[in-house]
Parts: C-alpha cells; structure tokens; sequence
C-alpha cells in the first residue's frame, strides 16, 4: 500500500502529519496579523487550536471567532452544560483538540467522570444530570437526523428557554464547523494535554 493510500484511509481525526502548521509572523499579510493581534487581545489571549487553520482565512476567522466567543464566554447556557456538549460534538468528529481542551474543563464544571469515559468510549452515557441528558439527546438526535422531534424540543425548551435552546443549536453548529477545520488541518491537540487522545469509532 503506497503511502498516499494509508493516508487516505487514515481515520478522521487521528494522528497525521499537520497541514497548516501556525504561520510565522512574518509570513503573514497585513489581513493575517490584524487577525491574529484581535485574537491575542481577547479572551483567549492567543492563537490556537481552529483559529491556526482559520488563520489562512482572517475574515472568516474574525467572524467565526466572535461566534465562539459568545458560545464559550456569554452564552445562556450555563458552563456545565456548555462544556458537555462540547464535548459531545468532539466525539461525533473525533475531534482531538477540543476534547482533550475541554475534557478537564467539564469535569471541572461537575460533569461526572464516569459519564466523560462512557462518552469516550462512543456509549450513551449511563449516570448523567437530566439537564445534561436533555442536552445530549437534542444533540445526538439533530446530528442522526437533521432536526428534533417535538418531544426533544419540549424537554429543551423546558429546561433551557427559548434562548438556551437556539444558543445550543449555535454551539453544535459551531463546533462542528470548527471540528471539520481541525480535522481537514489535522490540528493535533496541545501539548501536555490531560485527557487522553479519542479512539476512532469502529468502521
């Protein structure tokens, strides 16, 4: 098998050899800096994980940056529930660099250990909050099926309100945007990372 046909058939998500490595400030147009400069004076305080891939777009980037800080930083969602479903898109991608950034930060949050391993593993989690399990339910259902049954979105509405329930839509779709950059870039996760690199679901 050639080299090139190993790679292709490499799983989503998984090691291999980066495609858009940070750029150098040098390297960079006027259009990148200015980017990357409004990036580094935010809350995130620097350019990694998405926005090194993004970069070779900046006006995407300062678009969909604002995005996430609205998810991450001012959402309705409570940080709980934020950093599951996080989470929970990163395992539908395989997504390495968001799970292993916010895998501590959910357990940090109080979402239960237990439940993180059995999300890992590709299960449904068993010993989940209600709220989180109203949340991964709207989640899982909306990416099988491309929209939720009127009983998910009563639960929703019920539990997160009108607003909660469209900033939840937002944050899948954003996440799942981000997670097709990084897997398409195959951004690898940070150094020194503190949860362990996602296996590949079963093919």
């Amino acid at each position: 098998m050639s080299d090139t046909t190993a790679q292709a058939r490499m799983p989503h998500g998984m090691p291999g050899p980066e495609r858009m490595p940070a750029l150098a400030p040098a390297a960079m147009d006027d259009a990148q800096r200015a980017a990357a400069e409004a990036l580094i004076a935010g809350p995130r305080g620097a350019v990694l994980g998405p926005f090194i891939p993004l970069l070779r777009s900046p006006e995407l980037m300062n678009r969909l940056q604002k995005v996430g800080e609205y998810i991450r930083f001012h959402s309705a969602l409570e940080p709980r529930i934020n950093e599951w479903l996080m989470l929970v898109v990163s395992r539908q991608w395989t997504q390495q660099f968001e799970w292993c950034t916010h895998y501590p930060l959910a357990q940090k949050a109080g979402v239960k250990t237990e439940v993180l391993e059995a999300l890992a593993q590709g299960a449904r989690p068993r010993g989940m909050a209600e709220d989180e399990e109203i949340a991964y339910d709207f989640c899982e259902e909306l990416a099988r099926t491309h929209g939720v049954s009127d009983v998910t979105y009563e639960r929703a509405l019920r539990r997160f309100g009108e607003r909660g329930v469209i900033d939840m839509v937002g944050l899948i779709g954003y996440f799942t945007t981000v997670s097709m950059v990084m897997n398409v870039a195959r951004t690898p996760p940070q150094q020194g990372a503190a949860a362990p690199p996602l296996q590949p679901f079963p093919r």
